[in-house]
């Protein structure tokens, strides 16, 4: 990419599984993520250890699930589990090209049964005199849920990021009901990238037909230069989701 350009892509990839979860796809979703060749990845569902998994399917990688999508293209990264099981655990991560400084995993669930987390990184970019924070974040199914989950992500960025440092949240927000706009631009001054550019929330989910709008890409101290879905092969044959591709100036 162009000095002072960034290009992300948010993806929820339903744990390296085709969308019947009748196929372990993990090898052809990392052919499309490294098609579409982003500077970070906001990844959601991010299978980590899966004991069962690990025996049933011989493409299974030798490497977590993590550091096989992040070889040889993106060498810093973040797993942060988000539900963890008897066979094993799954949750957010962050691949990112250019140094990840620190990060953490707040536990935002209500329920034990319903684990969820958001997944906060600082990032160094050598255009930015600050560092870029992201969240990686996968809300929950129920309304009162998210409100809390909401209440709980304005908390931590009122208290965690500069309100003059840039900004970038992304993920799975199951939002179809649109919570997360009044507290977003009111509370953050964040503003949502496929919106800004197309008037209206992309519909991600499901891939094969979207028609809600799940997936978002919320933004501060940068500016959006392009945000699509991607729903073209072999985007729509993968994942339950599609993912949003965003490109950002400074």
């Amino acid at each position: 990419m162009p000095e002072n350009k960034l290009r992300i892509l948010s993806y929820n990839i339903h744990k390296g599984f085709s969308a019947s979860n009748r196929h372990f796809i993990l090898h052809q979703i990392k052919d499309a993520l490294l098609e579409a060749n982003a500077d970070i990845l906001f990844l959601q569902e991010m299978q980590g250890q899966h004991t069962e998994h690990e025996k049933n399917h011989p493409t299974w990688p030798a490497v977590s699930p993590t550091e096989f999508l992040a070889q040889d293209i993106w060498p810093h990264f973040a797993y942060a589990k988000n539900a963890v099981y008897r066979i094993g655990d799954h949750g957010n991560a962050i691949l990112s090209k250019y140094p990840i400084n620190s990060w953490e995993n707040i536990n935002v669930s209500p329920f034990v049964w319903a684990s969820r987390s958001l997944l906060h990184a600082q990032i160094t970019l050598p255009w930015l005199a600050q560092d870029l924070h992201i969240i990686c974040i996968h809300l929950g199914l129920i309304g009162t849920e998210r409100r809390r989950q909401f209440a709980t992500l304005c908390q931590r960025i009122d208290e965690h990021v500069p309100h003059d440092a840039a900004l970038i949240i992304a993920g799975d927000f199951n939002d179809w009901t649109g919570q997360a706009e009044k507290r977003f631009s009111e509370h953050l001054e964040l503003k949502e990238a496929y919106r800004t550019l197309h008037n209206r929330y992309a519909k991600t989910f499901p891939s094969w037909l979207p028609v809600l709008q799940m997936d978002r890409i919320y933004y501060r101290g940068l500016q959006p230069t392009f945000c699509e879905r991607l729903t073209q092969s072999p985007w729509n044959r993968l994942s339950d989701h599609a993912p949003l591709l965003a490109h950002f100036n400074e």
